[in-house]
């Protein structure tokens, strides 16, 4: 599903019809839409070994949800606006000066090439829908396009599927673009898909089908480790084979760490096409950016217009930098924050602040960490083993050079998302035109 963002969307309070529809399908329509034998058949045999099928229904239960989420047009709308109203203000001079000037080398370097599958997370408030979070190695788009094609209809002219167009081409070429703004028209050869001991994460299953579509693009994949790389200061290899692009999937984001070492000899030589990168990061997903994103004394000085001002002021939760002078007023008004480190991802080490004693606040405030204004979650339920379950939600953009490329959500209980909800997980989302 691609969407386009409408010219000038204002975030604002909605109580319309529309919202009270989808709010109300959110809560009464319980019926599953994961076909399991559409899944079955679009994710094939065995094949060396690897049964995606159990990997992902059986393995990890928890990832895909069995039903949908609903959110309409105006709200959709409105996250359009705010994702082009911050990449509007990334791309200025001013804003990535300032941002830039106490990053490290690895972040300084500016690539030509973009980076692929930024994730702008939203809760969707009563406010209208809120960015909580900017990531730039987002997992899930590939989970999230087998629930296009997976989706059964239920029945109800209120609860269906709307037609769109498989993703998976669009990644693809979103690859191609990545590589062909660093080498020109040269031929594609082999990718590396990177992270941490990566025959134990989560998103293994992921691995696999972006291994799996690379080759059926004539791409040779390896999915590894970074610390099988090796640069000899010309190429990157792994097992002998020369890497032309990594699709780096790590959480080492300045690649510090030392098993990263050879990636990022190779990248800041410009050895290898890295997406996506720490330019990207540094520019988006530290969280300390949110602080300058909703302080309009600071969009002021960085020239950013007033009708951006306002969609950033009115559609990104409030986020501040906590800093030692600050613990007085942080620790009154804790009820209402939610505490993340500056370079967290996965929700690790983050906090509700109604939840905190004095040791973690005391910890919190020896490292980098921002504060930001609780939003309340929206809610979807669903019958789970004949029972009503209440989940909370979010949703996400998969974005690529600002365009959104699919829109999907998450289904957790607890504080934040965490795949480890039976019943929850990756969620389709079904957008009410209302009109």
């Amino acid at each position: 599903m691609m969407f386009a963002a409408p010219a000038d969307v204002r975030t604002a309070p909605y109580a319309d019809p529309c919202t009270l529809k989808a709010e109300q399908l959110n809560h009464q329509c319980h019926c599953v839409l994961l076909d399991k034998a559409a899944l079955h058949k679009a994710l094939g045999p065995v094949q060396e070994g690897v049964d995606l099928y159990a990997m992902i229904l059986e393995e990890r239960p928890q990832l895909l949800a069995e039903s949908a989420v609903f959110v309409t047009r105006q709200s959709v709308d409105q996250q359009l606006a705010i994702i082009v109203a911050i990449e509007r203000v990334v791309a200025m001079p001013s804003y990535q000066a300032r941002v830039l000037a106490s990053a490290g080398d690895t972040a300084r370097f500016v690539p030509k090439a973009h980076s692929v599958f930024f994730g702008y997370d939203f809760h969707l408030s009563a406010q209208g829908p809120q960015l909580i979070e900017i990531n730039t190695n987002a997992g899930g788009a590939l989970i999230n396009a087998l629930l296009l094609r997976t989706q059964a209809s239920c029945g109800d002219e209120d609860c269906h599927t709307p037609l769109t167009d498989p993703p998976e081409p669009r990644f693809m070429a979103m690859f191609m673009a990545e590589w062909r703004a660093e080498r020109g028209n040269a031929p594609l050869k082999t990718v590396a898909i990177v992270d941490q001991n990566p025959d134990t994460q989560f998103m293994l299953p992921e691995f696999l089908l972006f291994k799996r579509l690379f080759e059926q693009h004539h791409v040779q994949a390896i999915i590894c480790d970074p610390a099988d790389l090796v640069f000899d200061g010309n190429a990157l290899t792994v097992a002998g084979q020369v890497v032309d692009l990594v699709y780096n999937r790590l959480t080492d984001f300045d690649f510090s760490d030392a098993a990263s070492q050879a990636l990022r000899a190779a990248y800041l030589a410009s050895a290898v096409v890295v997406t996506p990168h720490p330019h990207a990061h540094a520019l988006y997903a530290n969280k300390n950016n949110l602080a300058l994103l909703t302080d309009d004394t600071v969009l002021q000085d960085l020239g950013v217009d007033a009708n951006t001002r306002a969609i950033l002021l009115a559609g990104i939760a409030q986020t501040r930098v906590v800093t030692p002078a600050d613990a007085e007023v942080l620790w009154a008004g804790r009820k209402q924050l939610f505490f993340k480190p500056a370079k967290g991802y996965g929700s690790k080490a983050a906090y509700r602040g109604d939840k905190l004693t004095r040791r973690v606040f005391a910890d919190i405030l020896a490292h980098d960490y921002v504060a930001q204004q609780w939003v309340q979650p929206s809610g979807r339920q669903l019958e789970i083993a004949d029972k009503a379950v209440d989940f909370k939600l979010d949703v996400r953009h998969y974005v690529y050079q600002g365009h959104s490329q699919l829109l999907s959500a998450r289904l957790y209980q607890g504080q934040t998302t965490n795949f480890r909800t039976p019943g929850g997980g990756f969620a389709q989302v079904l957008v009410l035109p209302c009109g």
